[in-house]
């Protein structure tokens, strides 16, 4: 498991709060993916500008390198109801074999080792074990393999913040357009800006792709709790960084051309595969955590969306952009009306002046 390598520095969580009037916070996606704003952020004290995604390809060059997270978000939120009567929420956080499954449940009264959670779809969940970190490890007993059942029996588990159930739209949208491998609980966000139309705009513009693996994790909504920020511990996240992107990588920095990751969840998959300053294949679990004082070698730009106040992810980005340069963003987005996360507008990030390509 590839861990935190930041170096330390005195951060409090608190550092990283900013004020967000609730109504910027999206609810709902826009008609179109690519319709969204794209606040560029250039490095130094280059002025910002307000632009829409569709923008995105003008920003680029021949021989750059998107990197996209292809996983897939299964419908992993489930309701059932104990023996006693008491509900039971299970959001499932990582797939495992013989229908089992790692999972966080909402409950009033924690349930007892080998009881039985009467599912409202049908079939049961027998409780195995209380995981570390607030999780729990149930198997299910329904019919067929559980990856398959929860299409049309698990609800999509859409963000805390997003104050609605989930749609039939949901399903399409809430989902990139390039997404393949089964396994995340949250959609890797940055990518939702991305349809047919734009991706085409970008290969006419001899842009290459690539992708990368991480099912995001249900920890991703968990707040950090310490003030320090050297003692928050990263939930895990299973990763796939391939040969084939690693060898995409290499051809684009021997050509002169530049990485740029699309999403937070990129970063932190490319930097768990960093080894002595170098990309290597890597497959496996990670808890990297990236906050100011960490070095982020393995991309030249990154375009993401808004993040949360005292955030693990605001933390990235700051270490990418610098702090400062990235709350004068944030300030701006927050004054411009911009939409904020998972259904909001995106930003695109270059590293501090020093370090720019």
């Amino acid at each position: 498991m590839r861990g935190s390598l930041a170096v330390p520095a005195p951060l409090k969580t608190s550092d990283f709060h900013y004020d967000l009037p609730p109504e910027l916070i999206a609810q709902a996606p826009l008609p179109e993916r690519s319709a969204s704003r794209l606040l560029h952020v250039p490095p130094g004290d280059a002025a910002f500008a307000d632009l829409q995604v569709r923008d995105l390809p003008s920003l680029l060059r021949a021989g750059d390198l998107l990197v996209f997270n292809d996983t897939r978000v299964i419908p992993a939120r489930l309701f059932g109801a104990k023996a006693t009567g008491g509900r039971v929420e299970i959001l499932i956080e990582r797939l495992l074999s013989n229908n089992e499954a790692r999972v966080q449940l909402g409950v009033s009264k924690p349930p007892q080792i080998g009881s039985q959670v009467a599912l409202d779809a049908g079939g049961e969940a027998e409780v195995l074990a209380r995981l570390e970190d607030g999780f729990w490890q149930l198997r299910f007993h329904v019919d067929g393999p559980l990856e398959a059942w929860l299409q049309h029996a698990g609800q999509l588990p859409l963000p805390p913040y997003i104050e609605r159930r989930p749609d039939a739209a949901d399903r399409e949208r809430y989902q990139t357009v390039f997404a393949r491998e089964t396994g995340a609980v949250a959609a890797p966000t940055a990518g939702l800006h991305f349809d047919e139309a734009l991706l085409d705009a970008l290969r006419a513009r001899a842009v290459e792709f690539g992708h990368v693996t991480l099912h995001v994790g249900a920890g991703t909504f968990q707040p950090v709790r310490v003030d320090d920020v050297h003692s928050h511990r990263m939930h895990s996240e299973w990763i796939n960084v391939g040969a084939e992107l690693v060898a995409k990588v290499r051809r684009t920095r021997a050509a002169g051309g530049r990485v740029i990751a699309v999403g937070t969840t990129v970063v932190r998959a490319l930097e768990s595969a960093m080894v002595d300053g170098e990309l290597l294949p890597f497959a496996g679990d990670t808890r990297i955590f990236i906050f100011p004082g960490y070095k982020i070698r393995s991309i030249d730009a990154l375009m993401t969306n808004f993040h949360l106040p005292e955030s693990t992810l605001l933390m990235l980005v700051s270490a990418f952009a610098g702090k400062q340069r990235m709350f004068a963003a944030y300030e701006h987005a927050v004054q411009q009306r911009y939409r904020f996360f998972s259904y909001g507008d995106a930003m695109l990030l270059w590293p501090e002046a020093s370090d720019a390509r």
